[in-house]
Formats: structure tokens, sequence, C-alpha cells
């Protein structure tokens, strides 16, 4: 009954400071944004513009809404569902410190991937539901894109593998106390990088959604908490492939004087900073070249890191 409680009392925790970093990321992103593209970010409602969030939470729950009358209702209803469900279900395996994790499963990093395979899901059917075309050519851009670039992503992840000779995330960590894995790994660690930053359709790979071309993309039809549901989504999934980075890359937890927890927050902020500097910085590939990358570049990369990789370990025993 007490390891009930206490497995209970875990992931009440673990969601609770999930959704709260994503809720604000959205905060601390127009500030940064604002900060390196030397303009005013949110500074009205509240001390510092703290209190933006919240306004905008309020805003979406009061707004109407809306299903179209030609969409596929029920499709439609549950597609922002299952972008929520996917992102949230990784984050049972991620050990953040010694002893606090949901499940430290032996499969842990396939069951991240295979969660990562599902999310595709809910962008190809949100914007097939709603019976729009430029939601529909969203959700197209967006199978393509994450497919493609799912292949390698866990080709990039194998190198670590088998390094540590586990798909357990505590394994991986451990593993790493004579030299993070970002050293030998340095290859995998860019293209997982690369690789991350698509998978969460962030700029510069929002193609799906890209609003000089497409009006919002997938989620063109999408109003209130639906719409809400998408856009949470997304930052829940930018906090994911930084506390992944940290924890395959950078040692996870490990690191002197402070405690395990705080090294692995600070090792996940550091990524999540990055992955908004690249909003500020970078500009829109066309989707041509996007593609062109994945297959002609960082496919033939990630073989052969892998290979490389496999033969040093099989010398080395």
């Amino acid at each position: 009954m007490r390891e009930i409680i206490i497995h209970i009392v875990t992931v009440l925790v673990v969601l609770f400071v999930v959704l709260n970093i994503a809720a604000g990321l959205i905060w601390v992103e127009r500030r940064l944004l604002a900060l390196w593209q030397d303009r005013y970010g949110p500074n009205r409602v509240g001390p510092f513009g703290l209190l933006q969030v919240a306004a905008d939470t309020i805003k979406l729950f009061f707004k109407e809404d809306w299903v179209p009358p030609f969409a596929d209702k029920w499709v439609f209803i549950l597609a922002p569902a299952i972008v929520m469900l996917t992102v949230l279900m990784s984050f049972t395996v991620l050990t953040f410190a010694p002893g606090i994790a949901i499940a430290d499963l032996n499969i842990g990093l396939l069951f991240v991937l295979a969660m990562s395979s599902l999310g595709v899901y809910s962008v190809v059917l949100g914007g097939w539901a709603s019976d729009n075309k430029y939601a529909l050519l969203g959700g197209l851009r967006a199978a393509a894109q994450m497919l493609s670039y799912e292949v390698f992503m866990g080709l990039s992840l194998m190198g670590v593998v088998l390094m540590a000779g586990s798909f357990s995330m505590s394994a991986i960590v451990e593993a790493q106390r004579k030299m993070w894995f970002v050293i030998p790994q340095f290859l995998g660690f860019v293209l997982f990088l690369i690789a991350g930053v698509a998978e969460t359709r962030r700029l510069p790979f929002d193609i799906p959604e890209a609003e000089s071309e497409l009006v919002a993309g997938f989620h063109s039809e999408y109003s209130g908490m639906k719409f809400g549901m998408f856009f949470v989504g997304e930052y829940v999934g930018v906090v994911l492939i930084s506390a992944l980075i940290s924890i395959l890359f950078f040692g996870g937890w490990l690191g002197p004087v402070l405690p395990p927890i705080v090294w692995f927050l600070i090792k996940m902020f550091f990524f999540i900073g990055f992955f908004i500097l690249l909003r500020a910085a970078l500009p829109r590939p066309r989707f041509d070249q996007l593609m062109d990358w994945g297959w002609k570049l960082m496919l033939p990369l990630a073989l052969a890191n892998l290979l490389v990789t496999g033969a040093i370990v099989l010398a080395m025993r």
C-alpha cells in the first residue's frame, strides 16, 4: 500500500512540475525573444508581465470551442488529446535523479521513441479531420517531416545504447560517470538535437504550421482549449527533448556539490534556452530542403556514426 501511494504521489508531482514548466516557458520564451531581438516582451499584466500566461489561459478557457460543421467531429476532438498523452507518457520512463522516476524500465529509451512515433497521429489526424486544405497540407508536411526525422533520431541514439549496454535511462546516466557521452558521441548528439527540433516542430522546422504559407497549418480550424492543447503540447515536447539530451549525452543528474536533481534541471533549462535561441536567430528553410537534409545528409551520418561506434566497442571488448 505504501509503495502504491509513493507511485501515485510521484506521478502527480511529475505531472504538476512538467505542466507548470511548460506554462512558464511561454513567458520565458517571450521575454528571451524580446531580449535577443531588442524589443519589449510581455510587461503590462503583473510584475514583469508574469501574469500574461494566466491572462492567455483564461482567454482560451472562455473562447468559443468551435467544431467546424464540415469536420469529422470525434477525430477532430481526439487529435489534440493524442499529442498531450504521448508526450506526457514519455516522462514516465525518465529518471530525474537517483530514485526519482515513475518507472525505470529496462526498455525506457525504446518506450520514448515509440511514444514519439505515436505523436505523429495527433498532427495528421488534426489536419485531416479539419477538412481544410491548408490544415491538410500542414498535416501532410508534418507526417513527412516527423516520420523522416524519426529514422535518424533513433539511429543517432544507438551509439549511446552500444556504449551504455542498456536502454534503461538510469543505466545510461550511470555509464557516464567517467565521461559524458557528448564527447565520444558528439556527432550523435548533433543529429539528435536537429531531429529533436524537427520532432517538436519548432523554428526553424515549423514548416507544418508555416503562417506565411498555410495560415496556421494543421491547427487552422482549432480554437479554445483544443488549440491550447496543441500549444502546450509543443512546449512539453521541448521540455522532453531537453531532458533527453541531458540524460543521454550530458550525464543527467551527475555533477559535483549540488544535489542531483539541481544538476539535472540546470542542464535541461540550458537546452530549453537553446531551443528558444534557435527561434530567435534562424530563418525557416524550404520544405524540400528540409527533406533533402534528412535523407541525403542526416541519415548517412547517423549510419556512419553507428557503424564506427559499433566497431570501436567491439574492438575494445
